[in-house]
């Protein structure tokens, strides 16, 4: 495979994204989905290499799709457990990585309970000098990009198999529905999303959905509902980004043409944020009445895991019609390969 132009070192968010690079990202997944239809799944891309998997909180489709990514690439993998680690015995966060970096890591991928680690690591490894690149799996309530760029695919591939783009998204409308407040999936698929010229609709209560959101787009036209252009800071792209927000279900989802439903994560709430689940579910559940609303041929996400009967119902869920939720997970193998071969593809 001829290595695409590719400058990043490190993955930490989306904000900064270039559509240039949400293509490169896009072309080449769609090459290792096609590596992962065959008999022998294996390509020695990373070989030498090693990736460290460093997961300080619990995950299992994210670290397992990361790990079979980097197998599939032939790089070798270190697994860190937090609860057998030295973290136990009082070592830094800083020290634990230095360590990996010892044992020859080339590439780390972080996920935390506290928004900001993986930068604190990535700065750290920019400061030592050393070429590893440090790969956001998750940061408290900041970003996940490996996730939207997986979603971004698993949209992009039902619009053109053959060659998913982010131009296929332009005008399209996708409503992102649920606990947005909490979620770093929200934010990173915000950037994503927006800068592939979609409308992209927030819905949910408004103790999950704060005005803060606003934020994310610069410059509001408060006569439109449209907040403004922005440009990429260094390469001066400028593109404009749509974003709405609901704090009722119906306007957002009307005519959709794709509906992404967030998990509650009741871990995070520090509050009483919601009467009940099943008042939830009977104002911001995805059901088949509802999907009535949307585009005919409307198709519905999930980044999981799903609490059935409370985001979206449990035979909806399963329905192939209608859901692409174990497209994703399919997707995020393909996804996290490129993005592993991309940021090692210089050292290979």
């Amino acid at each position: 495979m001829a290595t695409p132009i590719w400058t990043r070192r490190h993955v930490l968010s989306l904000a900064d994204f270039t559509p240039l690079e949400y293509d490169t990202v896009l072309q080449t997944a769609n090459s290792f989905r096609e590596v992962l239809s065959r008999r022998t799944k294996k390509v020695p891309t990373l070989q030498g290499q090693v990736v460290t998997n460093l997961f300080f909180e619990p995950s299992t489709r994210t670290r397992s799709s990361f790990e079979l990514a980097a197998k599939r690439l032939s790089a070798d993998i270190l697994n860190f457990a937090p609860g057998t680690s030295s973290l136990t015995k009082g070592e830094t966060i800083l020290d634990t990585a230095k360590t990996y970096l010892a044992m020859g890591t080339d590439m780390m991928v972080v996920r935390h309970k506290e928004a900001g680690v993986p930068h604190a690591i990535a700065r750290e490894m920019d400061r030592l000098n050393v070429k590893v690149g440090v790969l956001n799996a998750g940061d408290g309530q900041h970003e996940h990009p490996s996730q939207a760029l997986l979603d971004l695919f698993t949209i992009c591939t039902i619009l053109d198999p053959d060659q998913p783009r982010l131009s296929l998204l332009q005008n399209k409308k996708i409503a992102i529905v649920g606990d947005i407040l909490h979620s770093r999936v929200a934010r990173s698929n915000i950037w994503s999303l927006t800068a592939s010229g979609a409308e992209v609709h927030l819905a949910g209560p408004p103790t999950l959905l704060p005005r803060l959101f606003e934020a994310f787009i610069k410059e509001p036209d408060p006569g439109s509902g449209v907040w403004g252009t922005a440009s990429h800071p260094t390469s001066g792209t400028t593109f404009s980004r749509r974003l709405f927000l609901h704090w009722s279900l119906e306007p957002a989802i009307r005519d959709a043409d794709f509906v992404m439903t967030l998990r509650l994560q009741k871990e995070r709430m520090t509050s009483h944020l919601l009467p009940s689940l099943r008042e939830y579910h009977q104002m911001f559940g995805i059901t088949r009445d509802r999907l009535k609303l949307c585009n005919p041929a409307v198709k519905v996400l999930h980044p999981g895991p799903v609490n059935r009967g409370v985001e979206i119902s449990s035979d909806l869920m399963d329905d192939p019609q209608f859901s692409l939720i174990s497209q994703q997970v399919t997707s995020g193998v393909a996804v996290r390969m490129a993005l592993l071969y991309l940021m090692g593809s210089g050292k290979a």
